[in-house]
C-alpha cells in the first residue's frame, strides 16, 4: 500500500460511514421518506428511499472528489503550498460533510427534527473550521474569499483572510453556543451572522485594496 492511499483511507472511511449507516436502517424504511424540512422542523418534501442514495453522493463524495482534485487542477499550484494544512482542511470538511448526511439519515428514519437549531450549531463548526485555516490558504480560484481584489493583489488576500478568519470564528462560535441552547427565534440571527460574515470581508479586502493602491501611488 503507497504511502498516498495510507493516508487517504481514514476520510475514505469517513466518507463511508454514512453509507454503512444507510444500509443497516434501509429495511426499516418506507418506501416514501421525507428528505426535506422547514425551518420549523416541519416536513415539507418527500420522495423515494433511492433519493437518500444521491444525497449521500451529495454531500460526502462530492466534497472528498472535490477536495482531491482541487490542488491538481489549481492553475496556480498554490493550493498544494498548505502541504498538511490542506490534508487536515479536507478531513475537517469531508467529516462535516458526513456528519450532516448522518444527520439527515437519522432525522429520515425518524421522520422528525427533535432540534431544529441543531442546523445552525453545525453550519457554526464549518464556519469556524473555514476561519481556523483562512490565514493558511494562499490565493487561488478555488478556496477562500475570491474578490477581485484579493484575487488581484497578494497582499490584500492575506490581510483578507486573516481579518474574515477571526470573523468567521466568532461568528462559528456564536451559531454553535446558540444552535445548542436557544430556542427558534434564534433564526434570526443566524441570518444576520450570515450576512455579516459574508459581507464584511467583502468590504474589507476593497478598502484593503484601496489603501494598498494609495500608498503605492505615493511611494512612487
Amino acid at each position: 500500500m503507497n504511502l498516498e492511499l495510507k493516508k487517504e483511507l481514514p476520510i475514505i472511511g469517513i466518507v463511508l460511514t454514512p453509507f454503512v449507516y444507510l444500509a443497516t436502517i434501509w429495511d426499516s424504511l418506507p418506501q416514501r421518506v421525507p428528505i426535506h424540512w422547514n425551518y420549523k422542523g416541519e416536513i415539507d418534501n418527500w420522495g423515494d428511499k433511492l433519493s437518500l442514495i444521491l444525497i449521500l453522493f451529495l454531500l460526502p463524495v462530492l466534497m472528498y472528489v472535490l477536495m482531491t482534485f482541487i490542488p491538481k487542477i489549481d492553475p496556480k499550484k498554490r493550493i498544494s503550498l498548505m502541504g498538511g494544512k490542506f490534508y487536515q482542511l479536507k478531513f475537517f470538511l469531508v467529516l462535516f460533510m458526513s456528519l450532516v448526511a448522518l444527520l439527515i439519515l437519522y432525522t429520515t428514519k425518524e421522520r422528525s427534527v427533535n432540534n431544529p437549531n441543531l442546523v445552525f450549531a453545525l453550519l457554526g463548526v464549518l464556519l469556524m473550521i473555514f476561519g481556523n485555516y483562512f490565514k493558511v490558504i494562499q490565493p487561488n480560484y478555488f478556496i477562500g474569499i475570491r474578490t477581485p481584489w484579493t484575487l488581484e493583489n497578494s497582499e490584500v488576500w492575506k490581510a483578507t483572510h486573516a481579518f474574515a478568519g477571526k470573523i468567521w470564528l466568532i461568528g462559528g462560535f456564536i451559531l454553535l453556543l446558540g444552535g445548542l441552547v436557544l430556542n427558534n427565534s434564534f433564526r434570526n440571527v443566524f441570518v444576520f451572522i450570515i450576512l455579516i460574515s459574508a459581507l464584511i470581508p467583502i468590504v474589507y479586502s476593497f478598502i484593503k485594496f484601496k489603501q494598498i493602491q494609495k500608498r503605492d501611488h505615493q511611494s512612487n
